[in-house]
């Protein structure tokens, strides 16, 4: 060794001292990171996976999550929440296939729960326990609202998870997911709890109030359990939102206490019963407030009430302001219906309303979800012939015309009911939303039957206002917040 290197080794020891001294090694007790072995030894023998097998017998679902891929580059996330509105679904071929997905037992006599997107349609439900033990299950019964499926084996003495509440879940809290993404059974995924009480995408599950979390899940974790660091179960994992079709940070799971919900009924009766109240609702954004006097955004704003509904009955009214059911505030449109649909119908239920200013109390008996007829699809105004009445244009600056008969019974309005936009020339208006042909029931909170009512109505409007519109846009009502609005 030279007189150089001998110099260079004690000053970089040196050096390589001080910097340790400066960024100490930080071990995991000392920052107090989670440590879930023992939960994984303690759960992991509850968690099963499932082959969902499709032999042709039966049509195979053509959206699951959970399937094998097949070159499509459309994540089957996207495939699940668009594939009602337009975009080409893969067509179910009666060659045998297999769904895989994740599960886990509830009772030492077998009973399993599942997504009902990872068994639904399959010929043959194959499970496979941790001990390397199969069984072929039987599905007792499935929801599709709920994606729950109700699986059972011929066992006994099995090992099974204890169920918590996710009522107590905060944003912050961590998770722990174990199941078979992309077949590897038994892996575990960690994070925390990113939002609860989430909607989902797909407006067939709008009684779900979903635990987003960013816990990684991928095709296969499907039907899995979220777990609570007691290892408890809180959740189960259903969806992904992803642009790749793998994991990207937004995984959501449904709450333990909306699955065995829908257990209890199956098991009882075969089947999921919902209440439902009649309505259709929207989110009361900053403008609707502003327009409706609110101090602050929130509740569900009533844009429809069905005819004959249990909120018909009940006296629920186009424009009230839904604020609790049953007790329970309603922050956002989005947690009215898990709560409603939790109850079975003939429920006796209370809402709480504000209606121009005055808080009301209505009592109201739930339908059932299953026997409410569904709003008929009703055309639009504007593939109808216009009416020949005198155009009115007022300070909302936009042009209506009056409706024929023709035009009212075609979209089940009654006589002296709506006017027909023809024409939008305000900025505010135009970017409201509103549009050519269009049907507007209500000015504020005066209902509108001619042109000559629009532009009385549109008259008492002042300068610097936001004025609420209630419109009708083919099948569908809705408030719309105009303003603020312009000196005419």
């Amino acid at each position: 060794m030279n007189t150089m290197t001998s110099r260079l080794v004690p000053l970089a020891a040196a050096v390589a001292i001080a910097v340790a001294s400066c960024f100490p090694v930080a071990h995991a007790a000392e920052v107090n990171l989670p440590d879930f072995t023992g939960l994984v030894e303690q759960d992991g023998p509850a968690v099963v996976s499932i082959e969902a097998i499709h032999d042709g017998r039966k049509a195979k679902p053509s959206v699951r999550m959970d399937d094998q891929d097949d070159g499509d580059p459309m994540p089957d996330i996207l495939k699940r929440f668009f594939g009602q509105q337009g975009i080409p679904m893969p067509t179910p071929q009666p060659d045998e296939g297999t769904a895989i997905g994740s599960g886990f037992i509830i009772s030492a006599d077998g009973k399993i729960l599942t997504n009902h997107h990872v068994v639904e349609g399959a010929d043959r439900v194959i499970v496979h326990l941790a001990d390397r033990r199969e069984f072929t299950a039987k599905v007792i019964g499935s929801d599709p609202m709920s994606d729950i499926a109700l699986l059972k084996v011929q066992a006994s003495d099995l090992p099974y998870l204890k169920l918590a509440t996710a009522r107590s879940l905060k944003p912050g809290q961590w998770v722990v997911a174990i199941g078979s993404p992309f077949g590897l059974d038994h892996s575990v995924t960690a994070g925390i709890v990113s939002g609860v009480g989430r909607s989902s995408l797909d407006p067939g599950q709008q009684y779900v109030p979903f635990i987003q979390t960013d816990v990684p899940i991928n095709k296969g974790n499907s039907g899995g359990p979220l777990l609570n660091t007691k290892g408890e179960v809180v959740g189960i994992n259903s969806q992904i939102f992803s642009m790749s079709g793998g994991y990207m940070g937004v995984s959501f799971a449904i709450p333990i206490e909306t699955a065995m919900n829908a257990v209890t009924q199956i098991e009882a009766t075969g089947k999921v019963r919902r209440g439902v109240l009649g309505v259709r609702i929207q989110q009361v954004t900053t403008q609707i407030a502003q327009a409706m006097g609110l101090s602050r955004s929130g509740g569900a704003l009533v844009a429809q009430v069905e005819p004959g509904s249990a909120a018909a009955k009940a006296g629920v009214q186009a424009g009230d302001l839904i604020t609790a059911f049953n007790g329970a505030p309603i922050d956002s449109s989005n947690d009215l219906p898990p709560l409603v649909g939790a109850l079975p119908p003939g429920t006796h239920a209370t809402l709480q309303v504000s209606r121009n200013g005055k808080t009301l109390s209505l009592p109201v008996v739930l339908d059932d979800l299953a026997n409410a007829t569904a709003a008929a699809t009703l055309p639009g105004a504007r593939s109808l012939p216009q009416a020949p009445a005198v155009a009115s244009s007022g300070k909302l600056g936009m042009a209506v015309r009056d409706l024929d008969p023709a035009q009212r019974k075609a979209m089940k309005l009654d006589a002296g009911q709506g006017v027909l936009v023809t024409r939008v020339v305000a900025d505010a208006a135009r970017r409201a939303g509103v549009q050519p042909g269009d049907v507007i029931l209500r000015v504020g909170n005066h209902e509108i039957g001619s042109a000559n009512a629009f532009s009385e109505a549109s008259s008492r409007v002042k300068d610097g206002d936001t004025v609420m519109l209630l419109v009708r846009r083919d099948d569908q009502t809705r408030f719309i917040a105009v303003g603020p609005i312009a000196k005419s």
